[in-house]
């Protein structure tokens, strides 16, 4: 009996926002010459319905948009996910791209740009945001804290901590991106998967309890700390 082929991987989905139509065919063409899914939006309610909807793996965002403008669609993306984003602008001060990054931009192109370099930093945002998943079976060590998830074990100063397995899947997550401020919701999808039904307030819930097991003082937390009005980082303790 023969063996099923192997899964073709899903390809890379870019969204292009601009309201210059030249510009989003010319950027999505030389995107599917590359390789990659495109989606298209012209203006800042069709990028964050398609941003909701269709979860792109890298977003290219124009600053000036109809009725709104890039930052504002910068953050409300951010509210929500980490996915990349890449803005563009027609300003080249620095005043735009400094205004964008403080949002939570991950880079920032100024217009007339070459497509080249535009491909470029999206193929080096892609790898980015590939090589910041965290592999199921690799041990993650972070400061004093050790977490072996082929034995599902953790060790905190040597001190070894009986987590459920909620709380090990949510702690490895946090620990295996040190200093990586993750939303509810982000957390809500990672640790118990995009389609559970339950409150982003499980979280808080989870990371009480984690900080009574693996804080010295868990009122005064070192490791897992809150981002007011955000969520949640885990800070490496030596």
């Amino acid at each position: 009996m023969g063996t099923l082929p192997e899964e073709a991987a899903s390809p890379v989905k870019v969204l292009v926002v601009d309201d210059e139509i030249p510009i989003v065919e010319a950027v999505t063409y030389n995107l599917r010459k590359e390789g990659y899914a495109t989606l298209q939006a012209f203006n800042a309610e069709e990028a964050l319905a398609l941003a909701g909807t269709e979860k792109p793996d890298l977003i290219i965002l124009d600053v000036m948009l109809p009725a709104s403008t890039g930052f504002e669609v910068c953050k409300r993306l951010r509210q929500a996910s980490r996915t990349p984003i890449i803005m563009l602008t027609a300003r080249a001060d620095e005043t735009d791209r400094v205004v964008g990054l403080e949002l939570g931009a991950d880079d920032y192109v100024t217009k007339p740009f070459s497509m080249r370099e535009l491909m470029v930093r999206v193929r080096n945002l892609v790898q980015r945001a590939k090589a910041a998943v965290p592999d199921p079976d690799e041990t993650v060590r972070a400061g004093d804290l050790t977490i072996e998830p082929s034995r599902r074990e953790v060790r905190v100063a040597q001190r070894s901590v009986d987590l459920t397995p909620r709380e090990f899947d949510l702690l490895r997550y946090l620990a295996a991106h040190p200093e990586r401020v993750f939303n509810r919701q982000e957390l809500l999808d990672a640790v118990w998967g995009p389609n559970a039904y339950v409150e982003d307030r499980t979280v808080d819930v989870h990371i009480r309890w984690l900080r009574e097991k693996i804080e010295e003082q868990p009122s005064a937390p070192r490791r897992l700390l809150t981002v007011r009005g955000i969520g949640y980082r885990f800070r490496p303790v030596r």
